[in-house]
């Protein structure tokens, strides 16, 4: 569930690109630049405006409702870090065993010794 909303979710993110840029603004927008001012007479004379008005408010609703999806499922997700084993109790009486298995101490290996 959680890739499909992810593929949606993506695949409307690239669907809302043109449908924001080809909106004509005060200035013209990118519609004027890639003639989407004689759009109009294809939609009709309100036609593009309104279809592309309806097109980006359910592109944005749909994103709205991918993202709290998204962040409901993640936040319902496992943990990065696993739930570590419980470890058991050691007395203050139990020394460590050093490495190798045995308890004698390792030799000493500083050479900065003064000669």
């Amino acid at each position: 569930m959680e890739t499909v909303l992810y593929i949606v979710h993506i695949l409307v993110c690239i669907g809302m690109l043109p449908v924001i840029l080809l909106q004509s603004g005060k200035g013209g927008g990118v519609s004027a630049v890639f003639g989407g001012g004689g759009a109009g007479t294809v939609f009709g004379s309100r036609g593009a405006s309104t279809f592309l008005t309806r097109a980006t408010t359910a592109c944005a609703v749909t994103f709205m409702c991918t993202s709290l999806g998204l962040s409901y499922m993640s936040s319902k997700s496992r943990s990065v870090i696993p739930d570590a084993p419980p470890t058991p109790a050691a007395s203050a009486s139990e020394t460590p065993a050093a490495p190798g298995g045995d308890q004698a101490t390792a030799p000493d290996t500083n050479t900065s010794t003064a000669q």
